[in-house]
């Protein structure tokens, strides 16, 4: 078995953004960092939450996170080769596209409402 947070560790310092700063996103200290380096069984979610920081896919070096992310996504079609990112910009175009039709709907009730006074 593959040790997690070694693996972790790699890719924060690969990164180049400090633990400092991660940890600041996260909303976690710098001693919790730490603890996830020292874990060989760092849960799922907390590699998830640490790729989003540092911008890095680990399903390349986790091949269990992909059934993580299945689980997270609620998608049974899954494949290995639908990474976070790809999944991170389709829910991306998502809330795009549902703020563009807010603010039609916004200002088609404001025209309405104005054409009744």
């Amino acid at each position: 078995m593959k040790h997690k947070g070694k693996i972790v560790e790699k890719a924060v310092r690969e990164s180049g953004i400090s633990i400092t700063k991660i940890c600041k996103k996260l909303g976690k200290t710098t001693r919790w960092m730490y603890y996830t380096f020292e874990n060989p069984d760092v849960p799922l979610d907390h590699i998830f939450q640490i790729g989003k920081v540092i911008n890095h896919d680990f399903s390349g070096d986790l091949t269990e996170i992909n059934t993580f992310f299945e689980r997270k996504m609620n998608t049974p079609s899954f494949s290995p080769q639908v990474t976070f990112f790809k999944l991170e910009k389709n829910a991306d175009y998502w809330k795009d596209k549902y703020l563009d039709l807010l603010e039609k709907y916004n200002t088609l009730l404001t025209e309405k409402l104005e054409g009744k006074s």
